[in-house]
């Protein structure tokens, strides 16, 4: 969608200055493109942050692995570096002791962030709330408000998008590698056998091993809601798993871990006493969701409790699970591949309101909208990164590779990516020979991609 010549000059909007519009903010100016960054703190505060800093860090200074060979979040944070990120040059600038994490100073990187901003002559920072939707005369808008965004602007997305495709909460339930399933306990089918017959990863308990599961969801300890979540009541249809255990030691067996319409052909296509059904995730294939499974038990319980589940006792996760306050969009349903709403294509979403997760990929969905925008202001058709790379893999997943109707906020992982191609004769890749083809293979192709599908940048004004 490639704009008039006559507006090559008009500003684009960024609304929310966190790390999504901060990030979306500075490419536009590194290509020449003026924007303006609208950002309602500390006219308007919300309930989690604290200061009016841009690209204030809320929950955590941490943007966790910085390995790029082993790590989809390092590897994401190799490419924003190749790309100009403005975020990674601050967390750079202003890392703190953390092993092969990347954390950071909190203050000292929101005010780096900031700095850099407000001294581009390229970027007009303006203080103030909007109520509602843009107005229709900003004919390229990013909004980047984050999972806090502010009631009318909420509500006027809602009525754009359908009442069905905002979320105000995740009900997230872990997420497992399709690979770490030990099919030899395990099995596919559907209930009754509907659908194709085989859409569910089944995992069955005899009434021992119910029983002790049971004991120990009951035994583990939850995450404590934060401060700005506390009246945030539970959906009855989206109780976590050891609430539910909690009102009857069968409540889950006669809820989301019900046998009923299953045959185990591991024991003599008898029925198990108990069920743990794993629906697919992603159109490769290769991530499947443990389904009714949202949880507020702290990660480590997570990990020990499921992996006493005959068929994941080796199990890698993908993401675990949580339930906590977030605004976010159905992606899948509602943007395009450039991110752009498609009740009304001027305005684009970055940053978590899209359903990615954590701070790393917000600042990489806020880096491809204002690359996507520049673009268009220049007269050019944005083209995507290849979903090879860490980017693309991201931007693929929450635009069209998720499920739309099981969609939920998603981090980065390498389960997001085209699997390698196999090569005649030689065994496939496995655990870390894997993740390392796959990073080489990210960079090679965001080179390529980069190479070709950017322009000239403006002279940076650095970041100190």
């Amino acid at each position: 969608m490639a704009m008039m010549a006559g507006q090559a000059s008009e500003p684009v909007h960024v609304i929310g200055g966190g790390l999504a519009g901060s990030e979306a903010a500075w490419q536009l100016a590194r290509a020449g493109v003026p924007v303006v960054l609208h950002e309602m703190r500390p006219l308007r505060t919300t309930a989690a942050h604290r200061t009016g800093g841009l690209a204030e860090l809320v929950c955590s200074n941490s943007f966790r692995s910085d390995d790029a060979e082993n790590n989809a979040v390092g590897l994401l944070h190799a490419e924003m570096r190749h790309l100009g990120s403005l975020v990674m040059a601050a967390a750079d600038a202003h890392r703190v002791p953390a092993g092969q994490a990347l954390a950071v100073d909190r203050e000292r990187f929101s005010a780096a962030v900031e700095q850099a901003l407000s001294s581009d002559p390229m970027v007009t920072l303006r203080r103030e709330e909007l109520a509602g939707l843009p107005p229709e005369a900003w004919n390229s808008v990013i909004i980047a408000t984050g999972p806090l965004t502010s009631s009318p602007l909420a509500q006027a997305l809602q009525e754009l998008t359908g009442q069905e495709s905002l979320a105000f909460f995740d009900a997230i339930a872990p997420i497992v590698h399709r690979e770490s399933i030990d099919f030899t306990k395990a099995w596919m089918q559907s209930r009754w056998d509907k659908g194709d017959g085989a859409d569910y990863v089944n995992c069955p308990l005899t009434e021992a091993e119910y029983e002790a599961f049971v004991d120990a969801l009951l035994t583990a300890e939850a995450m404590p809601f934060h401060h700005w979540e506390r009246e945030t009541p539970y959906f009855e249809g989206c109780l976590p798993i050891e609430v539910m255990a909690e009102r009857g030691r069968r409540t889950l067996a006669f809820g989301p871990m019900k046998p009923v319409g299953l045959r185990n052909p591991h024991d003599g296509g008898r029925r198990p006493f108990a069920v743990v059904q794993l629906r697919q995730d992603n159109a490769l294939g290769t991530l499947f969701n443990m389904v009714g499974f949202q949880t507020k038990l702290r990660h480590g319980d997570q990990v020990r409790v499921f992996r006493t589940i005959p068929g994941l006792e080796g199990a890698e996760f993908a993401r675990l699970g949580g339930i906590h306050r977030n605004t976010f969009v159905n992606a899948p349903k509602v943007l395009d591949g450039l991110l752009r709403l498609r009740a009304r294509p001027s305005l684009r979403l970055a940053g978590q309101i899209t359903g990615c997760e954590g701070y790393v990929e917000s600042a990489a969905i806020g880096l491809l909208a204002g690359r996507f925008a520049a673009a268009e202001r220049r007269g050019a058709t944005p083209v995507p990164p290849p979903d090879t790379t860490g980017l693309g893999a991201l931007l693929n997943h929450i635009t069209k590779g998720a499920d739309a109707v099981s969609f939920q906020p998603m981090n980065v992982n390498f389960g997001l990516f085209p699997p390698l191609a196999d090569t005649p004769g030689r065994r496939p890749l496995r655990g870390g020979e894997r993740k390392r083809a796959l990073a080489r293979r990210a960079m090679a192709d965001l080179d390529a991609w980069h190479s070709q599908a950017s322009f000239p940048p403006t002279a940076a004004t650095g970041c100190r």
